[in-house]
């Protein structure tokens, strides 16, 4: 789906990957619902100076099923339709092992990385089947194939919202809605910086992360494509090859790859 003079939802998009979402969207002539938390706000909002009512913001709770649920009817109220969805959204968990994690941490990680995205697209999807043409794209993460070190309930979580994309895109085969599913590896954004998560030594010099911008790109183009799986990054290209070929032997490598706090 081309998505020039289409009405996009983003979530995630007062920063990094989301951010740049929105502002390549508006480049490409789209109109964007931008879905933020807390922060971001003012960022986004100046977007509004160049862009006017081709950008709407909305202030929403992702873990919180009653707030995703009225978004639909506020941004139809502004917009008028929605053609698309970025689900881009997502937390990751301290730093620890599953024995030493309590469950609010991991029952916070869960509610945002899938829940949030199971509600976007139980809310979103009657509206999207009305389109003549729609479509879903949900961000996951080479964490959603491959478990990254001290991150096994996001991993998880990653994993659900793959699988659920997955389901999805057989479900609606027959439909108007397309879906994708999108892997980034690496991106450097502030969620990665203020982990303090470092490229392991002996990987350093060669290991280069995606900018913001970078992945934003590969992600519309995938919409835009309508392509099933993306791919974002060499190091996901290179993970997923090496996962399908020795899931075990990509474990291990990832494991030296990436040092944690």
């Amino acid at each position: 789906m081309k998505v020039f003079g289409k009405v996009i939802v983003v979530t995630g998009a007062g920063g990094g990957i989301g951010r740049e979402l929105v502002s390549q969207l508006l480049e490409k002539g789209a109109k964007v619902a931008a879905i933020i938390h807390k922060s971001g706000l003012e960022d986004i909002k100046s977007f509004a100076t160049v862009y006017g009512d081709n950008i709407s913001t909305h202030i929403a709770n992702l873990a919180g099923r009653d707030d995703v649920e009225k978004l639909p009817e506020e941004i139809i109220s502004v917009h008028g339709c929605i053609d698309g969805m970025i689900n881009n959204a997502g937390i990751i968990q301290p730093f620890h092992s599953v024995n030493d994690l309590d469950y609010e941490q991991i029952q916070r990680v869960m509610d945002v990385n899938f829940y949030g995205t199971l509600y976007m697209c139980k809310s979103f999807l009657p509206h999207l089947l009305e389109r003549p043409e729609a479509h879903i794209t949900n961000v996951s993460s080479m964490g959603g194939f491959l478990p990254v070190p001290l991150q096994s309930i996001y991993s998880a979580s990653k994993a659900a919202v793959k699988m659920l994309t997955e389901g999805l895109h057989l479900e609606l085969r027959n439909t108007n809605v397309g879906v994708t599913i999108v892997f980034p590896g690496g991106v450097d954004t502030n969620l990665v910086r203020n982990a303090g998560i470092e490229i392991g030594k002996v990987d350093k010099h060669s290991y280069k992360m995606l900018s913001p911008i970078e992945a934003a790109a590969i992600i519309i183009k995938g919409m835009e494509n309508n392509k099933y799986r993306v791919l974002a990054g060499n190091d996901a290209k290179l993970m997923d090859f090496l996962y399908r070929l020795n899931s075990k032997k990509a474990t291990s490598i990832i494991a030296k790859k990436i040092t944690t706090p």
